[in-house]
């Protein structure tokens, strides 16, 4: 079986690995980006080389496991989808590459973004000090999770559990826009405000008055998309679902068409540019945009296993349900949430899990819904968000525990 040990490493235990760090690695890159940071877009190139490492292990566990045709059609869905996620690893690594070349900050616009990434430094009123990262449950607690931690001139990247959160701790989260007020107010002691964060985008916000805001607009949807896409991806392929496999065909077209907007609109911003600068900055905003098309793309080749049709080893949907980040159907069923928003409910606050599409009963589906969406009866939520999650959330949509 390929799920067994193969005397050097573990399959499955390989297919959970480049899961996880391809999805932390889009959320560091651009946290690299948004805080023109050289330091985080160098941990990225170092994930970038160990998932490179994990498909070369790949490829050859597929080729000592292949027995006979019916294993190698098996085997070649896992391959096309770990192929997937390193060209996404290395998307990643071309995004993190303009932190260390360009500052492009006033061309980003963060509170566009669906999922933040921000800076919260441990304040001494902090509840969160000298406890470990298990014990705080964040993702639950606060909808956010930490990609890493400075501590002093030190860098932690992805932190273990038993990690202890220390006074003046400098913390990079990442998490939906909605659950940023909760995290602060444990961070600092102190009621979220976005003066600071206006204050620190002081210069940004002069210097976009140069620029067209619809590449600010053009970029966060881009994205948003592209994350999206890849939830989608891998949830088609893990409840064999072809409806979403089609949207995420869908968005990759969209991407598509929206990578030749930024290519026009940042051509019509060049016209005006007379310095050197001004031009590397436009570069690197290109840069960004076909960095994250070719997300979009890999998504569809996680896809692209559905819609033809490709059947997959048990070992694969296995590592799915084993990643840091689950995937989950659940269906509505708790009549006190019935004509209730999704902003009402504030599951993503609550439990961290993001609602990646609704099927209502007639069939439909809403993709990526908006926070004013009504949730009803029957209807059948895509989530994904941390393992603990799980449990609230059943809570909510389904009314137990059980």
């Amino acid at each position: 079986m390929l799920d067994i040990d193969t005397g050097t490493f573990n399959v499955k235990g390989v297919l959970v690995e480049m899961k996880d760090i391809s999805g932390s690695m889009v959320d560091l890159a651009y946290s690299a980006v948004l805080y023109s940071n050289s330091e985080i877009a160098k941990e990225v190139y170092k994930l970038e080389e160990k998932m490179h490492s994990l498909l070369y292990k790949m490829r050859i566990a597929i080729m000592l496991g292949a027995r006979n045709i019916d294993d190698a059609v098996e085997f070649a869905g896992i391959l096309q989808i770990a192929s997937a996620a390193e060209k996404i690893a290395s998307a990643a690594g071309d995004i993190a590459k303009i932190a260390e070349s360009v500052d492009i900050r006033q061309y980003l616009d963060r509170s566009d973004f669906e999922e933040a990434v921000i800076n919260v430094r441990i304040k001494p009123s902090s509840e969160l000090t000298n406890k470990t990262l298990d014990s705080l449950k964040l993702e639950t607690e606060t909808g956010m999770s930490v990609l890493a931690i400075k501590r002093g001139s030190k860098w932690i990247y992805l932190p273990s559990g038993n990690e202890r959160l220390q006074e003046g701790d400098l913390v990079i989260i990442s998490g939906p826009t909605e659950c940023i007020p909760a995290f602060c107010k444990m961070a600092t002691g102190a009621d979220y405000s976005a003066a600071k964060e206006e204050e620190d985008k002081g210069e940004e916000v002069k210097t976009r008055k140069r620029i067209t805001e619809k590449i600010a607009d053009c970029i966060a949807d881009m994205k948003n998309i592209s994350e999206l896409a890849v939830g989608l991806a891998y949830s088609a392929v893990l409840f064999e679902n072809r409806e979403i496999a089609e949207e995420v065909k869908d968005l990759e077209d969209s991407m598509d068409r929206m990578k030749d907007e930024v290519e026009v609109l940042v051509m019509k911003a060049a016209r005006g540019a007379i310095r050197r600068t001004n031009f590397d900055e436009l570069r690197g905003i290109l840069h960004v945009a076909i960095s994250s098309e070719t997300i979009s793309d890999a998504a569809y080749e996680i896809a692209d296993v559905v819609l033809r049709d490709i059947k997959l080893h048990p070992v694969f949907l296995a590592s799915i349900r084993e990643s840091d980040e689950v995937i989950l159907k659940m269906e509505v069923k708790n009549r006190d949430i019935f004509g209730k928003t999704l902003r009402d409910l504030r599951i993503e606050t609550r439990t961290g899990m993001f609602i990646l599409a609704i099927r209502r009963a007639d069939g439909k589906w809403v993709y990526n819904p908006a926070g004013d969406t009504v949730l009803k009866e029957s209807d059948l939520l895509i989530m994904r968000g941390p393992r603990e999650g799980e449990e609230k959330v059943r809570e909510i949509v389904v009314g137990t525990s059980s």
